[in-house]
């Protein structure tokens, strides 16, 4: 009797795993949907205060929502914002908090085993952000230096493995998230900030004086940024990658992106400035969901 009900409540778990992976179910049944969002991931996802938020990113999967509103027969879809962070945002995918990410998280083989990504929509540089007045032009010159980076990103551990950093001594302090991390910068708290080019401008365009701060040294590594889902679910997957690839195929993800990083963006009508780059434009031609290790240089 016992061996019996041990069966059944393993169902009845296994029943419930599967109930959550779900997605479209969840969301046809509830008639809302649950987007992951940050407050402070440059031109990719940020607030605009009162509980509304904006970006590239946040864009990209309002309209791949309105399509699975479409695609689920709903008459309305009521979207709901979370922000979550560096350090929360997987746990908060998994459990089912929120259905989908829509930040700056990398693709990388490590997180393929908690979560799904959708095919690469953006693809980044991780490059080290200064004030102009410090003279810091390269990776060599931050011995002895303090460096500023986001708790839970992988940026500092991608700086220490490149090969110009051998014998680079330098002393990391961490914020809780990107604003954070760049009010250590703009503090004198920290020398550089290390993280996505596109967080870096940004921060940047939305500081007090924009043209005290300089984008320089070596490219630390080129890693695709991808909009995360719950691992096991192909159908919502799938359902997001048909949006993406579609506006990819039709042009608009092209104009999507000069929206948010060539043209004045809220909340301070400034612009990011930084140009669709070649390695996004090949993710954009050919759609695919591969991880950071398959763009690491051979």
């Amino acid at each position: 009797m016992k061996k019996s009900l041990l069966v059944i409540a393993a169902m009845l778990a296994m029943t419930g795993v599967q109930a959550q992976s779900d997605t479209l179910k969840k969301i046809k049944d509830s008639g809302s949907a649950t987007m992951g969002v940050r407050e402070s991931s440059g031109a990719l996802s940020f607030t605009l205060g009162d509980g509304k938020y904006a970006g590239f990113h946040v864009e990209l999967c309002q309209r791949a929502l309105a399509d699975i509103q479409k695609q689920l027969g709903l008459a309305k879809l009521d979207i709901k914002y979370q922000a979550v962070t560096s350090q929360n945002r997987i746990p908060l995918v998994q459990n089912g908090t929120v259905d989908i990410e829509c930040g700056s998280t990398t693709n990388n083989a490590a997180r393929q085993k908690d979560v799904s990504f959708a095919v690469t929509t953006y693809v980044e540089e991780v490059r080290i952000a200064v004030k102009a007045a410090s003279g810091i032009t390269s990776i060599a010159q931050l011995n002895d230096r303090s460096l500023a980076t986001t708790t839970g990103t992988t940026s500092v551990q991608l700086l220490r493995k490149h090969e110009r950093a051998a014998g680079v001594n330098f002393k990391e302090v961490f914020g809780k998230d990107h604003a954070d991390s760049f009010l250590l910068l703009e503090s004198g708290r920290a020398d550089a900030f290390v993280m996505d080019g596109q967080i870096l401008a940004g921060n940047i365009a939305k500081s007090k004086a924009p043209a005290d701060y300089k984008i320089v040294g070596e490219v630390l590594a080129v890693e695709p940024i991808a909009i995360m889902v719950r691992k096991d679910d192909p159908a919502f997957k799938k359902a997001v990658d048909d949006s993406f690839k579609a506006m990819m195929k039709s042009g608009e993800m092209a104009k999507i992106y000069d929206k948010w990083f060539m043209q004045p963006i809220p909340p301070t009508n400034t612009k990011v400035g930084l140009p669709t780059s070649e390695a996004t434009k090949a993710a954009w031609a050919n759609p695919n969901d591969k991880p950071a290790e398959d763009y690491a240089k051979k």
